[in-house]
């Protein structure tokens, strides 16, 4: 059987970027909006097409070395998934037959993006119905005709990104030491953060001002951690965390790092990414604000810590 032969292939020099960039929310405000409506569309694929999970977990993007993903999601017999590549900026479309299909991220508005994606897939025979109202933002313009947003400075995404990629990292280490309910590291799509939550294992009241999304995500009692780059009154990127339902005495608690600080308004401890970024050691400083403000909850809302912190892997895993 002859040896198969393989053509060399010379890798382009990695990029370097500094490890947690400046994210200043003025900078790229028209990107944001943008992209956010880019991952709007790809998400809303996936809400049409991946079967229904509890705590809408059939519904976020998932981060990978190079982007977001939609991960494999089924058209019929067919699977496909779709990612947003942030190192080559391209949307990058995969098929379980072997078909790759690319689109450029590069400022084009929404309404062309919409109209270029729904294309490629018609000429796959991946037709998928999507309701075109982007959720969660003020004055929601339908994807077909949104010609306001159209900006793409893929030198601020790759900034953020960064950041995102370090901190799925970091999230997901935090998940690692709880062993009761944890949803996986997300980037919902809808409010454009990236999130971990830890459930107590009881159900929570209901919420009189709950939607249909609110009352299906917040029916048992959470912890979440997440990141955001701002906006809704905030001037500026923030790690976030906040308990709902939240227990007495919850917003006069202390988090750490000194920075940490309670937002009345939006009901959540907040930790300016700046304090991140200017750290000595970051990732140490992520783990404090995530843990100080879990055991806040936890510890106020009466959670059977002992059972849900154990980790009888530990030991398992030393000896493999």
């Amino acid at each position: 059987m002859p040896t198969p032969q393989f053509a060399e292939r010379t890798l382009p020099r990695p990029v370097v970027v500094d490890p947690w960039p400046e994210l200043p929310l003025s900078a790229w405000a028209d990107t944001y909006a943008t992209l956010h409506m880019y991952t709007q569309i790809v998400g809303k694929l996936r809400l049409s097409l991946c079967a229904p999970t509890n705590e809408w977990w059939h519904v976020p993007l998932y981060v990978t070395a190079r982007g977001l993903s939609t991960s494999p999601m089924p058209h019929g017999e067919r699977t496909f998934e779709i990612e947003l590549d942030f190192v080559d900026h391209a949307l990058v479309l995969r098929t379980s037959e072997g078909a790759i299909r690319t689109l450029a991220l590069v400022p084009r508005t929404v309404r062309e993006f919409h109209a270029r994606l729904t294309s490629m897939l018609h000429a796959l025979e991946l037709d998928t119905p999507m309701r075109e109202i982007p959720c969660e933002v003020p004055g929601p313009i339908p994807f077909s005709r949104d010609e306001v947003h159209g900006a793409y400075d893929a030198v601020m995404v790759s900034r953020w990104f960064a950041i995102v990629r370090r901190l799925d990292v970091i999230f997901k280490r935090f998940r690692g030491g709880f062993v009761g309910k944890a949803s996986p590291v997300q980037f919902f799509w809808g409010s454009f953060d990236l999130a971990v939550t830890r459930f107590s294992g009881r159900p929570a009241p209901a919420r009189a001002d709950a939607d249909p999304i609110t009352r299906v995500a917040y029916d048992q009692e959470v912890s979440s951690l997440g990141f955001w780059p701002g906006g809704g009154g905030f001037d500026g990127p923030a790690l976030y965390s906040y308990a709902a339902p939240e227990p007495a005495g919850f917003s006069a608690g202390r988090a750490r790092p000194g920075a940490a600080r309670y937002e009345p308004a939006m009901k959540e401890f907040i930790l300016p990414y700046e304090a991140v970024r200017l750290a000595a050691d970051p990732t140490a400083t992520v783990l404090e604000f995530a843990t100080s403000t879990y055991e806040l909850a936890a510890t106020l809302g009466r959670w059977d810590r002992a059972a849900l912190e154990a980790s009888p892997w530990r030991s398992a895993d030393a000896a493999v």
